[in-house]
């Protein structure tokens, strides 16, 4: 097992900031916070740090954007979370890096394991503690926990796999890491999710159709107009509403909506 010096973190959404927490919680040294650039995330032009910076500043930890960065750092290891750029081979040359992947690799390598996993119907999935290699998710893999998916959304998933997925980085680290095991089994990729795969088909078999809605974004149209579908359930065999969105106003309950709308006979979303 190899001795974990200081460790420089590359994170990014809100996913991140778990495992950033849980380093610094059990007392590792973390030299530099690299995440993606300030963005523009609601109307208008201000722009505001990613979730990753915000924590980072509010553990007193110093934030940086380029990646070449870390090479200044004098860090022995790199933890990548959620990051989203590209590590280009020169910096992982110099810093070996791991990565807390949320799926059982080799399936669902890539962008969005976990809604692919739940789209999938997969009973389980996982987190595993992988090597930082030049192609997509392929290094070897030092550490994994199992996860029942159930009837979870991906919001609800992505929580469960990021607080399992800390601990395990944790007591890995804690460990000196184990040697990296190489990936067996058929490659699935996880492709990034597009509003194609988020339109509810109302002609699949429900639990299917729900599958999307649990993903979130789901998007269906009625009379010629977009409406999102927060939640539903399965009533006899049917996917039914729970909560939707018209274009342009808040969510409600499905019922209210259909008072309001005064559906013809049969007539259903397109």
């Amino acid at each position: 097992m190899t001795p974990v010096g200081p460790l420089v973190y590359l994170g990014t959404p809100e996913v991140a900031t778990v495992p950033l927490r849980a380093l610094v919680a059990a007392g590792h040294d973390i030299r530099l916070v690299v995440t993606g650039p300030d963005r523009r995330r609601g109307r208008g032009s201000a722009t505001s740090p990613s979730p990753v910076a915000v924590c980072a500043r509010e553990l007193g930890l110093v934030v940086a954007h380029d990646v070449d960065a870390v090479l200044e750092t004098g860090a022995t290891l790199g933890v990548v979370v959620a990051f989203g750029h590209l590590i280009r081979p020169h910096v992982l040359e110099r810093i070996p890096m791991v990565n807390l992947h949320f799926s059982l690799l080799p399936r669902w390598r890539g962008a969005a394991p976990v809604e692919r996993a739940i789209l999938a119907g997969d009973p389980t999935t996982g987190v595993c503690v992988m090597d930082v290699v030049e192609a997509l998710d392929e290094g070897g893999v030092r550490a994994r926990a199992e996860v029942e998916i159930g009837s979870s959304t991906a919001i609800e998933l992505r929580a469960r796999l990021a607080a399992i997925g800390a601990d395990l980085l944790v007591e890995e680290l804690a460990a000196g890491l184990h040697p990296a095991v190489p990936q067996t089994g058929e490659a699935t990729y996880a492709r990034k999710i597009t509003p194609d795969d988020l339109r509810i088909d109302w002609s699949a078999p429900a639990e299917v159709a729900q599958r999307v809605v649990r993903v979130g974004g789901a998007w269906t149209t009625w009379r010629g107009e977009r409406m999102r579908v927060v939640d539903a359930r399965i009533v006899d065999g049917r996917l039914v509403p729970v909560t939707v969105q018209p274009a342009g106003r808040a969510p409600m309950p499905f019922d209210d909506w259909r008072r309001g709308a005064r559906p013809s006979p049969g007539e259903w979303f397109e």
